[in-house]
């Protein structure tokens, strides 16, 4: 047996920091009017937050195994973006829709077989994790081609891309992570799920 902390942790920053990008997505696509330089700062601390979080979600060894799978690189590729950003925040936005984008389009791929993986696992939210995915992509591909729009049209694009994404792994991590009372430590776990109390 071992400790659930680290899981918990790690759920509850991914609920949090969700929630905290769907609330910038939400206000940038509502104020874009906002400078440039405070969006920067703000987007590049939600980054570096969210990066860490999905780094703890990646060794917390998650029952399933299916929502953290992919997070190592996720999570590093995040920090490195909310650095880059944090160090140009009033230069970054035309940058940062692009490179964005191209993470948000790949999370969603890879959100897409987390949600196949749910079904077979017999989660009956899988298709709630593979509509968000294929719409985070959609808005992903968006981003990526439409580089040259003027601050605002980028400002409230961002927005709906951060808002996207927030409710991915919002949906994610209230679907498909799962902790149990007294987890085993090993690599197949599932098999434990009749005999442990579900939280």
């Amino acid at each position: 047996m071992r400790s659930t902390n680290l899981i918990r942790t790690a759920k509850t920053g991914y609920i949090v920091l969700s929630l905290a990008l769907c609330a910038l997505g939400l206000l940038l696509m509502l104020r874009p009017d906002l400078s440039i330089r405070a969006i920067g700062i703000i987007v590049g601390c939600v980054l570096i937050a969210f990066g860490a979080v999905k780094l703890i979600g990646y060794f917390s060894k998650d029952l399933y195994r299916l929502a953290f799978q992919f997070d190592l690189a996720f999570g590093l590729l995040l920090l490195a973006l909310g650095a880059a950003v944090l160090l140009r925040p009033d230069r970054a936005m035309s940058t940062l829709c692009v490179i964005l984008g191209v993470e948000i389009v790949a999370d969603g791929l890879f959100k897409i077989q987390t949600a196949l993986d749910a079904r077979r696992f017999g989660l009956g939210s899988w298709w709630l994790i593979l509509t968000l995915a294929v719409l985070a992509g959609a808005i992903g591909v968006t981003m990526i081609v439409s580089p040259s729009e003027g601050a605002l049209a980028l400002t409230v694009l961002l927005g709906a891309s951060m808002l996207a994404e927030g409710a991915l792994n919002l949906g994610v991590a209230l679907c498909a992570v799962k902790i149990i009372s007294h987890q085993i430590d090993g690599p197949e776990p599932r098999f434990h799920l009749r005999e442990r109390r579900m939280e």
